[in-house]
């Protein structure tokens, strides 16, 4: 992951700390080069949703910068940065990664990657590459 996409969640995440802020990564060759914030359609401290047309136009745009959908990010304005249940209820790409940021200052790990596939939770390691 470039390190720019990182401070960028984190700067989301803390710019909307009474709701869960969401968005998609995107990049090539196995590495997230860009950020697409969305909106929270639902205004939610515990849950988020991309509304459909939004969704639909990130997709879109992804496509048109040749870029591949790599991953998903949402916060969690309290408590943990780890899937919660809805979370992993609710998630329906298998093949990204799923990161949950904590806009607490002073977080210990502020971004955290999962991989979540048929229920099951696996922490992903962040590599952070130059440019």
């Amino acid at each position: 992951m470039r390190a720019g996409i990182v401070e960028e969640m984190l700067r989301h995440a803390r710019s909307e700390p009474r709701i869960e802020c969401c968005g998609l990564l995107a990049g090539r060759d196995h590495a997230i080069t860009a950020i697409f914030p969305a909106k929270n359609a639902l205004a939610s401290a515990t849950t988020y949703e991309i509304a459909p047309q939004e969704l639909f136009q990130l997709f879109r745009r992804m496509r048109s910068e040749g870029l591949d959908h790599m991953g998903i990010y949402h916060s969690h304005p309290a408590g943990e940065n780890a899937p919660s249940p809805r979370d992993i209820e609710q998630a329906c790409y298998p093949h990204e990664a799923y990161f949950i940021i904590s806009p607490e200052p002073g977080a210990p790990r502020a971004v955290r990657a999962f991989s979540i596939r048929d229920g099951r939770v696996e922490e992903l390691e962040i590599e952070i590459v130059a440019q």
